[in-house]
Formats: structure tokens, sequence, C-alpha cells
């Protein structure tokens, strides 16, 4: 334990509201450090396309094998490829990046487990943040699209986090592609048949933030006929 966090415990024991309150208001400065170094480093990495997926996907199976594909034909179109910089699929796409030769961006969080940086991150562009918040925001603001691919609790926050800021307008619109359709099928049989149709919490058009492929040609396709139509740039 740090003499900050001990600090702080000493706090909340003796109900020392007012050192708790300081505390909180001095974690602004690293907050705001940790956007800092994410603007300063991103802002030069050119158009990218982010992958997103399970840290415990195992190299050589068939999601893997799929993200490091799909990463590798990103870069012969001229994308670089933005990880969460982890094992699993994310180290699958920075692998496939690196064998195209292409940007090979890795935005880490640091956790107690399963997110060690992997290997094929180019070296100055790997980002290690303390906050996922602060870690989401890179990848909306610096990605030209997102390829997700089965994965857990994390990959659904990003997913869904990238659709709601799409629906309310608060980002431009940027493609959203799901890989593999028997792992989202149920989803998205349950957005339709409940979210839509039941309970008319979304909008038929809201369907079409996303499109379902299951090969890495389609995935790729599906940006490249995307940004045929628009002048690629970043979106800031």
């Amino acid at each position: 334990m740090t003499s900050r966090e001990d600090k702080i415990k000493k706090a909340f024991e003796a109900r020392d509201w007012n050192e708790i309150k300081t505390s909180d208001s001095w974690d602004i400065f690293k907050i705001m450090a940790e956007f800092v170094e994410g603007f300063e480093k991103l802002a030069r990495i050119g158009p990218c396309i982010s992958i997103f997926g399970s840290a415990r996907t195992i190299p050589g199976t068939k999601y893997y094998k799929l993200a490091e594909e799909i990463a590798f034909q990103l870069t012969q179109c001229g994308y670089g490829v933005i990880t969460g910089g982890g094992p699993g699929i994310m180290e699958a796409g920075n692998l496939g990046a690196k064998r195209g030769k292409g940007r090979s961006v890795g935005v880490n969080i640091d956790l107690p487990f399963e997110q060690d940086p992997n290997l094929f991150i180019d070296s100055d562009k790997l980002i290690t943040f303390d906050h996922f918040f602060v870690r989401k925001v890179m990848f909306m603001k610096y990605a030209q699209g997102f390829i997700v691919l089965p994965g857990g609790f994390g990959t659904f926050d990003e997913l869904f986090e990238a659709l709601t800021l799409i629906q309310t307008e608060k980002i431009g619109r940027f493609p959203i592609i799901l890989v593999g359709k028997e792992y989202w099928t149920g989803l998205i049989k349950w957005l339709k048949e409940v979210m839509l149709e039941q309970e008319k919490n979304i909008s038929d058009e809201d369907l079409d933030l996303f499109k379902i492929v299951d090969t890495a040609e389609d995935a790729v396709d599906t940006i490249n006929k995307f940004y045929s139509k628009y002048l690629l740039s970043p979106n800031f």
C-alpha cells in the first residue's frame, strides 16, 4: 500500500470526509496527465482501425487467426491498427499489423491480472492507462472504425459506448463491424425482438449502425466501402 493509499485508509477509518474529498481533487491532475499523454501520442498515428475482443482468446484458435488476418489486411489498405494492448484478440491484432508492416498501436490498461502489453506493439505507440474512461476516449477519438470480435464485458462496454455516441450524434458516424455470426446472432436477435419490437427502446435505423460478417475480407471490404464515400480523416 502506498503512502497516499494509507492516508486515505486512515481518513476513512477516522471518518475524515474533508481529507477524502481533498484526495479526490488531486486525482484530477493524474487524469489530466493521462489525457495529455494520450492526445500527444495518438494525434500523430494517422488513420487507424480499432480491433476489440477477448483477452482470453488462445493463440492459434479460430478468432485469434481471424483477428490477425483482419489486421494484416487493414495494413495493406493503408490503415494502422489500435488494440487494447493486451493478450488474446488484442495480441492477434497487433501481430497482424506488425506482419503487415503497418502501424501497431496499444492502448493498454493497468490491471492486477491478464493485461501485460503484448510484444507486437510499436515501441513508440504503447500507452498504459489507469482509468478505463480515459482509455475509451482514446479509442473513440482516434479510430476511424471498430472491428469487434468475440469478447466479454470489456468488449461489450466498448461496443455499446461507440453505438451510444453515434446514436446520440456525440461523435460522427464510422463503421462498426461485428465478426463472427455464430457469436453475435443471439445478441442481435434479442436487440431486434426485445429491445426494438417489444420494448421500443431503440429505432429501426439503430440496427443499421453495425454490420455482422464472418471473414476478414468482408470486414476490411466494409471499411473500404464506407470510406470510398467519405473523406478519410481523424474523428476530431
